[in-house]
């Protein structure tokens, strides 16, 4: 019999945290609110760590309409990422993803021009279109370690992450590059106004545990 251990909502400041999944499950997760049910544009930003070489989410928001709202899942190829936008989808490829490292990873999108793009590690991938003219629009459920194939739920073992993750931040609007690049360097940029690391409301269910960043030692 599994036993899923559920941590009541809190909001904490996580700034030098990281959240450690370190199991391949379908019963843990890092679940996160926000009061936003209106977004014609989003940026995404996080950091993860992982040796995982199969399918994994990295990223999923999910609307009573659709369980793709916005989703990164990292391909089980080598070098390409498969995003989605209002349950319309992309492939975006020829990136220089290594396992074993901190990855850098921001995602653009406007609902005005329908285009997406990914950063990795301060490189700007090509422009592709996914979904315009609408907006990602509902009571959102975000969740870190699995991907929603329904809402709030619906999760595939096979798909979920095991690693590292943190400097998770979620913006209502697209940054720019600089602000993009900042972040990448973990210099100046501006704090989410949709998720925010530093002052994060979440809930986390089965063994998510929360460890200071990995750090040089001098």
């Amino acid at each position: 019999m599994v036993r899923i251990v559920v941590i009541p909502l809190e909001t904490r400041n996580l700034s030098g945290k990281m959240f450690t999944f370190p199991q391949q499950t379908s019963t843990t997760e890092a679940r996160f609110t926000t009061q936003r049910q209106d977004m014609r544009a989003v940026t995404v930003c996080f950091r993860s760590f992982t040796d995982l070489k199969r399918e994994h989410s990295l990223f999923s928001l999910a609307l009573p309409t659709g369980a793709n709202g916005f989703l990164i899942i990292k391909s089980a190829q080598s070098d390409a990422f498969d995003i989605w936008v209002l349950e319309q989808h992309v492939k975006i490829e020829a990136q220089d993803f290594k396992l074993n490292m901190w990855q850098s990873i921001c995602a653009t999108w406007d609902a005005s021009s329908g285009l997406i793009q990914l950063w990795l590690n301060g490189k700007p991938s090509s422009k592709k279109y996914t979904s315009s003219g609408h907006s990602i629009n509902g009571p959102m459920i975000i969740v870190l370690g699995q991907d929603q194939d329904s809402y709030g739920g619906g999760f595939d073992t096979k798909q979920s992450f095991v690693g590292m993750m943190e400097d998770v931040h979620m913006w209502d609007y697209t940054l720019s590059p600089c602000e993009i690049q900042g972040y990448m360097d973990e210099h100046y940029y501006p704090e989410g106004n949709v998720l925010n690391w530093n002052s994060v409301e979440f809930q986390s269910v089965g063994r998510v545990l929360i460890e200071d960043k990995l750090r040089a030692c001098n």
